[in-house]
């Protein structure tokens, strides 16, 4: 039953980050990617502050702590952020989720180099044939993948963020509950971006008309992807370590390509099922036997994409 629960909350948290791909595209049609940001970040700060408020939750960041959330929210939400936003307005959703999707793989290896947590076998094949079921999921017809260089390197960015945060999350999970750990990186993240928010976007956000269409996709994206999809990977991670979770990220492209026929009317191919079965399969490889560490008790890491 446990495991149940687990795996659940792993798969509606892959499930709001595939779809904040699809929220963003359409938050960008009104404003800008740091506009949608800010706002975005603005938003889960408030309603997770109202969360702790309700429960009654008091936590107190240990001063030797405070530098690694400091860093932490550099990571992400600040630079992870820059690079995911500015890049998907180069590139489409489908893709934009499958170079993210990349994050497993930098994050096994950061863990091995940092940390000398390792995957048996087995385990890495899983995440290489999910992996290389992502790539049969996108190519065209001709073998061909095509990216805008400018938002590939920004892509990038966000991956190799993405993986800083996972290994300083790991100092910092066994102390404090998820949603305080996600609430504090947001309320750091708003106040890294509200300088460059208020040079560069502020008169033309306050001179622009608003609706509520046009501020949704930026609701959903603050209540299910930065509130809702952060809380449930930290607890996951926390019960059987990201070296388990983070494969499930490859998953990713397929639902963003699922939602995009359903919401946004695109088409999926045969190509595009089979590119799904070997995702899934991939992914129960990377389960099977669990983890081993090299030496000695190490902590177990957190994180998050998307």
């Amino acid at each position: 039953m446990k495991s149940l629960r687990i795996y659940g909350a792993i798969i509606l948290a892959m499930i709001f980050w595939s779809l904040s791909f699809i929220w963003f595209k359409m938050a960008n049609e009104n404003y800008k990617p740091l506009t949608i940001i800010f706002l975005r970040l603005l938003f889960a700060v408030i309603i997770l502050s109202a969360y702790l408020f309700i429960k009654g939750e008091k936590n107190a960041i240990k001063k030797e702590d405070r530098k690694w959330f400091l860093l932490l929210a550099v990571f992400e939400p600040f630079l992870y952020f820059i690079g995911e936003s500015n890049g998907l307005t180069y590139v489409t959703s489908t893709t934009g989720s499958v170079v993210i999707s990349t994050i497993p793989a930098v994050v096994a290896l950061a863990a091995w180099l940092f940390f000398g947590e390792r995957l048996r076998l087995i385990n890495y094949a899983g995440i290489i044939l999910s992996f290389a079921g992502i790539i049969v999921f996108v190519v065209d017809g001709s073998g061909a993948l095509s990216f805008n260089i400018k938002g590939l390197l920004l892509l990038g960015l966000a991956v190799f963020s993405a993986a800083g945060y996972n290994m300083t999350l790991g100092r910092l999970v066994g102390s404090y509950s998820p949603v305080f750990i996600v609430n504090v990186q947001n309320i750091l993240g708003v106040l890294l971006f509200a300088p460059i928010f208020i040079i560069t976007d502020f008169n033309n956000f306050f001179s622009s008309s608003h609706s509520f269409s046009s501020l949704l996709p930026v609701l959903e994206l603050a209540l299910f992807a930065s509130c809702g999809a952060f809380i449930l990977f930290g607890w996951s991670v926390k019960q059987i370590g990201v070296a388990r979770v983070n494969p499930f990220t490859n998953v990713i492209p397929v639902f963003t390509a699922i939602f995009s026929f359903l919401i946004l009317g695109n088409t999926l191919t045969i190509q595009n099922a089979a590119g799904m079965i070997i995702v899934i399969s991939g992914i129960f490889l990377s389960q099977v036997n669990g983890r081993k560490k090299i030496s000695g008790e190490l902590p177990d890491l957190s994180g998050k994409t998307a």
